[in-house]
């Protein structure tokens, strides 16, 4: 079955422009703090379902960790996968910078470096030069092991050229914690400290790993509609979770389609927003999908969607 290309960039051209970057990385001492900084802050966020128990929670709390999680889960389906990374449609400088703070709020790092990231995740999929595979480094890696290490810290700007051609784009990526922080600042204005803590960390802590469990999960439990040259899978309970990114194999046999759920019952809540917004004009030219792989889904088939 053909597989279409997944980037522009090859796996050895990927490794030739890290290694360009790495010539050029921080001192030792000053990634080993920044390392060290990211750990204490990933550790007391792991600690929030314990406070869980000295605060008194109200129904505007479950409210604003629900709206949170989902508002953030569609900056990162929308903003930093469909958009940044493999740009499934188009819109305008403003909202794609709304896109950006948005997708930034949630606490995963700088739009430029996330898509950089994903880029390199794509061009090398569950190879030995994969930022985070399962198949090769194990679970735990995948999911959180290569967040934390040094190798993948410096966001490699050649890799994003077309976006990091924006200086807001640049000047975000740098500064990527104040999205984080501004929303935070609001939140505890709305609901005070139990705010806080259910409806922003919470809910920070629940998308967090939802996200990762695309890079852990999403290759190694659920079906296969299409041979990939990776082990990528259609997991639909990951797909509820995050608003469609579930059917993972579906995007990796055609990563720049705008949608993800590629059968009626495969539910994609992102592409049903993307749709929506391009109603309105703020996004337009959403990336189809080929007329064979639509005419594939047309089929006749039976047994569960995800397998097919």
């Amino acid at each position: 079955m053909h597989q279409p290309a997944l980037t522009h960039v090859s796996v050895r051209q990927t490794y030739s422009r890290t290694d360009g970057v790495h010539a050029n990385k921080p001192n030792r001492k000053g990634r080993l703090v920044g390392q060290r900084v990211n750990q204490l802050l990933f550790l007391a966020l792991h600690a929030t379902p314990l406070a869980l128990f000295y605060i008194e929670i109200n129904l505007l709390d479950w409210a604003l960790c629900a709206g949170l999680y989902g508002l953030r889960m569609f900056g990162v389906t929308a903003g930093y996968h469909r958009y940044f990374s493999h740009r499934a449609f188009r819109t305008g400088r403003f909202f794609q910078f709304c896109l950006a703070v948005l997708a930034q709020s949630a606490a995963q790092k700088g739009v430029l470096w996330w898509a950089a990231n994903h880029r390199r995740h794509h061009a090398a999929s569950d190879t030995i030069h994969d930022v985070h595979s399962p198949v090769q480094r194990g679970f735990w890696y995948a999911h959180l092991g290569w967040w934390f290490g040094n190798d993948h810290n410096k966001t490699d700007l050649s890799l994003v050229k077309d976006f990091s051609a924006y200086p807001e784009l640049r000047w975000l990526d740098r500064y990527h914690v104040l999205p984080f922080l501004g929303l935070a600042l609001i939140t505890f204005w709305i609901g005070g400290w139990s705010g806080l803590v259910v409806g922003f960390l919470l809910s920070t802590l629940l998308l967090f790993h939802a996200t990762l469990a695309i890079n852990s999960i999403g290759h190694m439990w659920g079906g296969r509609r299409f041979s990939t040259r990776d082990a990528s899978r259609n997991n639909p309970v990951l797909a509820l979770l995050t608003l469609g990114e579930g059917w993972h194999n579906n995007h990796h046999y055609f990563p720049s389609a705008a949608r993800q759920g590629f059968h009626p019952l495969e539910i994609d809540v992102t592409y049903v927003v993307l749709r929506f917004l391009a109603l309105t004009g703020l996004v337009y030219d959403l990336k189809p999908l080929p007329d064979r792989i639509m005419r594939d889904m047309r089929a006749p088939h039976s047994g569960n969607p995800a397998a097919l």
